[in-house]
């Protein structure tokens, strides 16, 4: 995210945040709400083309290896573009930088739509990842920016967009999809659209992302991984999110096939609604369970069991490869875990490192992402070549890994350098790391 939010809101609010007026967090300039819509298109990218991934193969004459690229070259470019983001909002401020975001999202959105095979889909989807780093890398500072009533009634604002969006993603992606593949990104397009037409007319005033007119270095991001606590957590995201997203975009085939066994039909619509329960157990813990484990517990504790909670639920997945009920209920079981998650490590980011916010959020984030985006890549040609469970028992690897990880690189953690957050700094971490 911007390094610009906290200050942003300090030169927009003043002294108000010190002591917010007690209006209601539904009164909000319209600009406010504008953004926000555009937040929850934005975070439903991730999970609308989830449902349809089996009906694209289908039509398209593609492999499930191949469709699940639309995956990795979405977080891949999403990944290498955050090395960036700051750089560039630093220099053509917040808004252009949301303008430009959306742009590119509508326009890939609706070629992908448009695709005739699914290599053209693959390439579209990366211009796609591309518009969506620009845009969710500023748009909380946009909305604490313009908010009415205290930056934390702005951030609630932001976390209940990426809740909904993270939510609600699977399932319209299972809605239109059952009319045909073509509908999620045909409807992502047109709402991003009406976003963009809100966020121009609408989002006025100074909208300067760097404090004090200051910019970023367009290496920060890479410069950042020289400190180890960084390094240890941004890899510790790397091998957690590659479980994240084999969850996530390879589970579509073995429920199908588990469905199959048992002489049901498993298409877009049944696939949305068990992801749009994924989505909401992950939206519940990250915004609301997790602050309580984490302020009970310890950071460390939480990362720790949840990391192990998630590698039993992998692992149970691929004992049971064959079981539709068993299949759902880890998947959905997952995403508690995985919103835990999420907000933990991100927050344990924020207190590891003295560096900048913007830069080690967005250094972290890059990580994570291009880790997400190997998932996929793999998932598919291991499946094929060894059998259908054994992408869950990589994941259960890889998130040994990242334990292991994270208990050799503790002496980095063991005192952090950074006193704990504002509710304000930290719902900023925690919204860019769940994405």
């Amino acid at each position: 995210m911007s390094s610009s939010t906290s200050s942003t809101a300090t030169e927009t609010h003043g002294t108000a945040d010190a002591a917010p007026p007690k209006t209601s967090i539904l009164k909000q300039p319209i600009a406010v709400w504008a953004i926000a819509f555009a937040c929850m298109v934005s975070f439903m990218g991730i999970g609308l083309v989830d449902p349809i991934l089996p009906a694209i193969s289908q039509d398209l004459d593609a492999t499930p290896g191949q469709t699940m690229l639309l995956f990795t070259s979405y977080l891949f470019i999403t990944g290498i573009a955050m090395f960036f983001t700051g750089w560039v909002s630093s220099r053509i401020g917040v808004k252009k930088t949301l303008l430009i975001g959306l742009v590119l999202i509508v326009a890939f959105a609706a070629l992908a739509g448009a695709s005739g095979n699914v290599g053209e889909i693959i390439g579209f989807r990366a211009g796609w990842g591309l518009g969506n780093a620009l845009f969710i890398s500023t748009a909380l500072s946009a909305i604490v920016g313009a908010a009415a009533g205290g930056s934390g009634q702005a951030v609630m604002l932001y976390e209940a967009a990426l809740g909904v969006g993270m939510a609600v993603g699977p399932l319209l992606g299972g809605l239109l999809g059952s009319i045909s593949w073509r509908g999620p990104f045909f409807g992502t397009a047109a709402l991003m659209a009406i976003g963009f037409i809100a966020v121009m007319a609408l989002l006025r005033g100074p909208q300067n992302s760097a404090p004090s007119g200051q910019k970023i270095s367009l290496t920060a991001g890479f410069s950042a991984l020289k400190d180890p606590a960084l390094r240890i957590l941004a890899l510790t995201a790397l091998f957690y999110n590659f479980a994240f997203f084999t969850l996530l975009a390879y589970s579509p085939y073995p429920l199908e096939a588990a469905a199959a066994q048992v002489g049901k039909e498993f298409g877009a619509h049944e696939l949305g609604l068990v992801f749009f329960g994924w989505g909401l157990a992950l939206a519940i813990a990250s915004v609301f369970i997790a602050p309580l484990l984490t302020r009970r517990f310890g950071l460390r504790p939480v990362l720790y069991t949840m990391l192990g909670l998630l590698a039993v639920c992998m692992a149970v997945a691929a004992l049971a490869i064959d079981s539709l009920v068993t299949l759902i209920v880890m998947i959905v079981l997952s995403g508690l875990f995985q919103g835990v998650m999420n907000t933990a490590l991100t927050e344990t980011v924020m207190e590891a490192t003295s560096l900048p916010r913007s830069i080690a959020s967005s250094t972290y984030s890059g990580v994570r992402f291009i880790g997400g985006g190997l998932a996929p890549a793999i998932a598919g040609p291991i499946s094929d070549a060894l059998g259908a469970e054994i992408p869950y028992w990589l994941a259960v690897v890889t998130i040994a890994v990242a334990i292991v990880l994270l208990v050799f690189g503790g002496k980095h953690l063991t005192a952090p350098r950074r006193p704990h957050e504002s509710a304000e700094g930290e719902a900023e971490a925690i919204a860019v790391g769940s994405e």
